[in-house]
């Protein structure tokens, strides 16, 4: 497949780029471990040192989930259409900045276009500032999902909950408090599909 990754080191590759594929996101150390049956994180993070001096992924060590898949081909390029807040809503952007090469597992996530994450709401998801998420277009959204949403004028990405009749927009970082409006208040731009670290 690549640089002749041994069988482990491939079954290794194979439940990151699985995880990655469901939830958008690399795994953490702890995640990693249970899905290659292994005791300790410490494994997990060796295993991953492994890979990344094979050149099929990079690490970067002082971000959580901060790993990226190296994919060499099969790519294609998503429009950067402006910043979304990950912290209070800001104003939404929405011209198309440029364009971004996406590799091909997040592709099959089918995403619509890129935003910039502006803020720290959402860090303890692994959505840090800087970052750029993939977004497929959608007006509707399941509980539990991590959104784009608009109110009035201004964007922002949080997970969606309900309470009542109240849509709650929750963030991931205990210094911000939740958006509570009436769910008939709440427009959804999309669903938040996948990362790439900046």
């Amino acid at each position: 497949m690549t640089k002749e990754l041994t069988q482990r080191q491939e079954e290794v590759l194979a439940a990151l780029t699985g995880y990655v594929e469901d939830y958008g996101i690399a795994p953490s150390h702890v995640e990693l471990a249970e899905l290659i049956g292994v005791k300790s994180s410490k494994a997990a993070a060796d295993h991953l040192k492994a890979l990344e001096r094979k050149n099929v992924i990079e690490i970067y060590p002082d971000k959580p989930r901060g790993i990226r898949i190296l994919n060499q081909g099969n790519e294609y390029e998503l429009p950067l259409v402006g910043s979304v807040a990950a912290g209070l809503p800001i104003e939404a952007i929405e011209n198309v900045e440029s364009y971004v090469t996406i590799p091909e597992v997040m592709r099959r996530k089918k995403p619509t276009f890129l935003l910039r994450v502006r803020g720290d709401s959402m860090i303890d998801e692994g959505i840090l500032d800087g970052d750029l998420i993939a977004v497929r277009k959608a007006q509707t959204a399941d509980v539990g999902q991590i959104v784009v949403a608009r109110i009035d004028d201004e964007v922002t990405v949080k997970r969606l909950e309900r309470q009542g009749a109240n849509a709650v927009l929750q963030p991931a970082n205990d210094n911000y408090q939740p958006i509570v409006l009436p769910a008939d208040q709440l427009a959804i731009e999309g669903h938040f599909v996948g990362l790439i670290r900046a």
